[in-house]
């Protein structure tokens, strides 16, 4: 499915078309991220990608966010893209936060994830001023699968909504699937069991399963099915995917979705530029070119790598052990360190126990961002 059948080809209520709009002479749709660099930055991507076909796009953010992820846009919107943001502010000691902590990877502990999501709650009331004063209203709105408000928003003003899913069409496929057999119930902790009627013999444990499968963690098991209501009533799905990929489990996700999944990824492939893909998450120590020249040293298929994204927040006892483990594989390896308000912690210990110099000949350490293209 290309960008373009979403800009132009379908007619989510019986009274109103999605069509390009010959009186205003182009599309605008209404774009909104959620508070994590894993969301985030795709959903600036999705942004530019409709600017890039034709349609005019508002960025919903706050003001933190714009300066943090708007700079990925920059030679976009100084190329002439239409692309704007409204920003809205962040009321953080309302709801507990620290000052200017707007995203899931900021937050010192995981234990105030719910307070961040309330807040951005909070954004709804802002949005539905800006939409009230436009004419006319935006054609459509994208958002996060994660924010549940905005599908509130789009009954309101009748707006098609499309979710942003940063998930591959084979996960969607597991997760419909395990909901509907509920496979993992009957089965022990560690026992494995056969997800039912995918295209490949697909194995796990309940143990693996996301904690959206664990009835006993109820603020969770209920926010997941809350999400499942949102997702039922949007117009549909953008995956960060491609056919050719995974082409069975997106026929098969098509099928589930009655043909309104689309497949637009990858989109950092909207930038032609390397230096705007750069440009699309925090700052490396280490650039492209060294990161490259680094692996093409070592033999194909040797290097262990080692990430457990931004927002991870394992502590650093843990990731001595991690460190330790990769020491003791003998093998070439990569190690993002990141411990979040803890990294100082771990780089204390890296320092002091001499890590860093004991492995430099078959071992890259790098802190902050890791770069991908």
């Amino acid at each position: 499915m290309h960008i373009d059948s979403i800009a132009s080809s379908y007619q989510p209520y019986p009274a109103m078309a999605l069509e390009y709009s010959k009186e205003h002479g182009q599309l605008h749709f209404l774009v909104i991220p959620l508070g994590s660099p894993g969301h985030y930055i795709p959903t600036m991507d999705i942004a530019k990608l409709l600017a890039q076909h034709g349609v005019r796009v508002t960025i919903v953010t706050t003001p933190v966010s714009v300066v943090r992820f708007g700079s990925i846009l920059d030679q976009a919107i100084k190329s002439g893209l239409p692309i704007c943001f409204l920003e809205l502010p962040l009321q953080y000691t309302d709801f507990g936060l620290p000052e200017g902590c707007e995203t899931i990877d900021a937050l010192p502990s995981f234990g105030m994830t719910k307070a961040l999501m309330v807040a951005y709650n909070s954004l709804q009331q802002g949005v539905e001023q800006y939409i009230e004063k436009l004419n006319p209203r935006p054609n459509c709105i994208v958002s996060d699968t994660f924010l549940l408000w905005p599908r509130e928003t789009a009954k309101k003003f009748q707006i098609p909504r499309i979710i942003f899913d940063g998930m591959s069409c084979f996960t969607q496929m597991c997760n419909h699937v395990l909901y509907l057999s509920k496979a993992h119930e009957s089965v022990g902790e560690s026992d494995l069991f056969v997800l039912p009627g995918l295209p490949d013999r697909i194995e796990l444990k309940r143990s693996q399963l996301p904690f959206a499968f664990n009835p006993g963690l109820k603020d969770m098991y209920d926010f997941q099915q809350n999400i499942r209501a949102s997702e039922s009533e949007a117009y549909g799905v953008v995956i960060n995917s491609f056919e050719e990929l995974e082409k069975e489990y997106a026929d098969g996700y098509q099928r589930v979705k009655g043909d309104k999944v689309w497949c637009i990824g990858p989109l950092s492939l909207c930038h032609k530029d390397e230096s705007e893909k750069v440009q699309r998450g925090n700052k490396s120590s280490i650039n492209k070119n060294e990161c490259l020249e680094w692996l093409d040293s070592q033999e194909d298929g040797s290097v262990i790598y080692a990430c457990l994204g931004s927002i991870s927040r394992v502590e650093p006892t843990q990731l001595i052990e991690l460190a330790l483990a990769l020491e003791s594989s003998k093998k070439p390896f990569i190690w993002v360190v990141r411990a979040g308000h803890m990294t100082e912690n771990i780089e204390k210990w890296i320092d002091e126990e001499g890590f860093q110099e004991r492995t430099k000949e078959r071992a890259l350490l790098i802190r902050g961002w890791v770069i991908r293209t």
